[in-house]
């Protein structure tokens, strides 16, 4: 099975969640960063996992208007959804807002990874958000990896 994993990363989390997907799928997996890979030839795969982050409450918009731009192809295609977050009370109506309900009905699989506060690579104002609205002063790793493994593990289940 080929699969393309596209995503979207501000601060290097969602790329490093992505990257974890690939080395557990069986297969021949691509990677799309897609801030820097502008055409995706989505045809070519038979499973497309999709991944973004929030910042300030939603995800990235080029991550929206890529799914907003295939929905037609993706609903053709075996489909995984992630979405990296600080996990709290609001990640799930994070990511209801993120993906749209058609999408999410269509999905295999999804699953909230969890997130980190990357201060060190935060501009002056992002700092200054995570500081205010988290309490945090210094960077915090939240990640999942048992998540990861589940979304993984559910992908391969459902050939």
């Amino acid at each position: 099975m080929k699969t393309i994993i596209v995503y979207a990363t501000s601060h290097g989390t969602t790329e490093s969640v992505a990257e974890q997907i690939k080395s557990k799928l069986q297969g021949d997996v691509d990677l799309a960063n897609i801030k820097k890979q502008k055409k995706i030839d989505l045809d070519a795969y038979d499973q497309i996992i999709i991944g973004g982050s929030i910042h300030m409450g939603v995800i990235q918009k080029k991550i929206k208007k890529f799914c907003e731009q295939n929905t037609h192809i993706l609903l053709q295609k075996k489909l995984g959804l992630f979405l990296s977050c600080m996990d709290d009370e609001k990640a799930q109506e994070q990511f209801d807002k993120a993906f749209s309900d058609e999408l999410k009905a269509h999905a295999t699989t999804y699953k909230l990874t969890g997130g980190e506060f990357k201060l060190e690579k935060m501009n002056f104002l992002e700092r200054s958000i995570v500081k205010k609205v988290s309490g945090e002063t210094e960077s915090v790793n939240n990640l999942k990896p048992d998540r990861i493994s589940e979304l993984v593990k559910e992908l391969e289940t459902d050939n």
